[in-house]
């Protein structure tokens, strides 16, 4: 018989350090991305199924949890990614012309972790800017990604750049099938050479050539000039490498703490992205902490194909990588029915500061806050003192 207290596997509860942290995070991030002209949207956490698994490319489904409407009897979900939403937003209820910014932060449910020791209800911060198609939406994304970092206080980050485009200029007149496509990905990602040879075995010797050659090319700026010999001279490829080195030099220029690489064979959500995409490491994480990319798709399904460039990133994740921040100042004071005591507290409270008031046999007791100060009876009154 399983106790009451017991949570699901991968499940865990927020306790006041950690929980205090993520709360202060995720107002600095929302106010930073207010201070690119964002809006704030806040998406339903359930929603019709078929309007989640818009535009999310394959394997979304298994991560849905799914539950009837008592009302309806229609299938519904519980989000495993706000940007669907956010698309429906922007192509349906705002149904804007020229460029909006929408941000927001919230929770998703995963059926399955993404890895050994993350959340299945990860706190979903976003940003998506819809309606500019050029390389200015995709840096601007990316510029943001990483203030959003470094106000984190992330060390030492690494931006990883690729893009869509690469491949499907190698595929170029060799289609394959959505199961094919998906294994072709998985075998890049992985770098698994021994089954990349045999999905490609049937393929032209050029495509063949090529997709062999993707593994190899990761790491510095080097790549790109390497992927210009070894890939074909298709437009795409040629307009993937061109737009990869014009966002590195913009990004060093400006982030030049930052490391830039390059994966080229890394296509996670390869049936999402339609153009460049990162993603974002840092030490003490062995995967990704940010991932984003151009989505020009994503809004497609609900009627309105709108450029589209963003990211997201576990609140959770983040505030785990990061060094605690100090305990918030307060000031103690008595417990007391004293009017002037009351209201010495009320007026501290109203200037922003936090009163503990310790309540009667419980003065020993340590606290969430760092009671620096007290307040004390003086010769005029009720006054601050330092302690």
């Amino acid at each position: 018989m399983s106790s009451a207290w017991l949570l699901p596997e991968h499940i865990a509860d927020v306790l006041p350090s950690q929980a205090r942290r993520i709360e202060e995070l995720r107002r600095e991030l929302l106010d930073m991305a207010r201070g690119y002209g964002c809006e704030l949207v806040i998406p339903p956490l359930l929603e019709h199924l078929d309007s989640l698994l818009s535009g999310t490319g394959s394997g979304s489904e298994i991560k849905l949890f799914k539950l009837v409407d008592q009302l309806s009897g229609r299938s519904l979900g519980l989000r495993a990614d706000t940007t669907p939403q956010v698309a429906r937003i922007d192509a349906h209820l705002l149904n804007r012309q020229g460029v909006t910014r929408l941000c927001y932060c919230g929770p998703v449910a995963h059926t399955r972790p993404d890895g050994l020791n993350t959340s299945r209800e990860p706190l979903q911060f976003g940003v998506e800017i819809y309606g500019h198609a050029g390389l200015e939406a995709d840096l601007e994304a990316q510029d943001l990604a990483l203030d959003a970092l470094r106000r984190a206080g992330l060390q030492k980050v690494m931006l990883d750049l690729g893009d869509a485009r690469l491949l499907q200029g190698v595929l170029d007149g060799a289609p394959l099938a959505p199961e094919a496509l998906a294994a072709l990905t998985a075998a890049l990602a992985a770098k698994d050479m021994a089954v990349l040879a045999e999905l490609t075995s049937g393929m032209p010797a050029a495509t063949r050539d090529a997709l062999l050659a993707l593994p190899s090319l990761f790491g510095g700026r080097e790549v790109l000039d390497e992927a210009a010999r070894r890939l074909p001279g298709h437009p795409l490829v040629k307009a993937a490498l061109a737009d990869l080195a014009w966002l590195a030099g913009q990004l060093a220029a400006v982030h030049p703490e930052v490391g830039l690489g390059f994966d080229l064979a890394d296509l996670q959500g390869y049936a999402y992205y339609t153009g460049i995409r990162f993603a974002a490491y840092a030490e003490g994480c062995s995967d990704a902490v940010l991932r984003g990319g151009r989505y020009d798709e994503v809004g497609a399904v609900f009627g309105r194909r709108r450029p589209a460039v963003g990211f997201s990133l576990d609140l959770k994740t983040l505030v785990g990588l990061v060094a605690p921040t100090p305990l918030r100042a307060a000031i103690r004071a008595p417990w007391g029915e004293d009017a002037s005591l009351r209201q010495a507290v009320r007026e501290l409270r109203e200037q922003g500061e936090t009163v503990v008031c310790v309540l009667p046999g419980h003065e020993a007791e340590a606290d969430e806050f760092d009671c620096d100060r007290e307040l004390v009876r003086g010769h005029a009154g009720w006054e601050v003192r330092s302690l």
